[in-house]
């Protein structure tokens, strides 16, 4: 079980002969729920194919919340986080002796997904802090002003990384005052993780 707008083809490409491949990019949790019960009825093994760190905004919880309920044994291999990756691919270290020595990982608010009220973008900036951006690149504008409005200078350094460990990854820097025009003029609307 895999999803194909999130992990590359490739990671499934070569899977055991015999094999069925479950593209769960549109599917629901219930869909996903009917494979890990077959999986329970016929005795089969299912690999769930995440992203590279399954615990951020994986919901990996309420899918090992299933597998409980069914009884089904399972394992968590982690993998490595878009945020270290893209890191990694520039050389950069996340935390800066007398810059920075703290790390903050979140998303801009107002998705999907409901925030709890105090974790917005702008109070996070406040703290200059180091940060990482999940599921913000649609509404990149937004996020770049939320991060000035907080206090971040116009010239702090940002790193984008889409689909970062993917054949056609894109690694790239610029200033936070340039990350709107950056991010439009490469079209990153999604699979797209910011560091700040």
């Amino acid at each position: 079980v895999w999803a194909s707008s999130l992990v590359s083809a490739e990671m499934v490409a070569e899977v055991k002969p015999g094999a069925e491949l479950i593209d769960s990019a549109s599917a629901s949790l219930e869909d996903v729920a009917a494979a890990y019960q077959r999986a329970h009825d016929e005795g089969l093994l299912v690999a769930r194919v995440h992203t590279g760190d399954p615990s951020i905004y994986g919901a990996t919880g309420e899918q090992y919340e299933q597998c409980r309920q069914l009884g089904l044994d399972y394992e968590t291999v982690p993998g490595v986080s878009a945020y270290s990756a893209t890191a990694a691919r520039m050389n950069a270290e996340i935390t800066i002796p007398e810059v920075c020595q703290s790390f903050i990982l979140t998303r801009l608010e107002g998705g999907r997904t409901p925030m709890p009220p105090r974790e917005t973008v702008r109070g996070f900036a406040a703290h200059g802090a180091t940060m990482a951006l999940y599921l913000s690149a649609a509404r990149n504008k937004q996020l770049q002003d939320e991060l000035l409005a907080g206090g971040y200078p116009p010239q702090t350094p940002v790193i984008i990384g889409h689909r970062v460990s993917w054949p056609d990854q894109v690694v790239l820097r610029c200033r936070l005052d340039e990350l709107s025009a950056t991010m439009k003029d490469h079209k990153f609307w999604k699979h797209t993780v910011i560091l700040v």
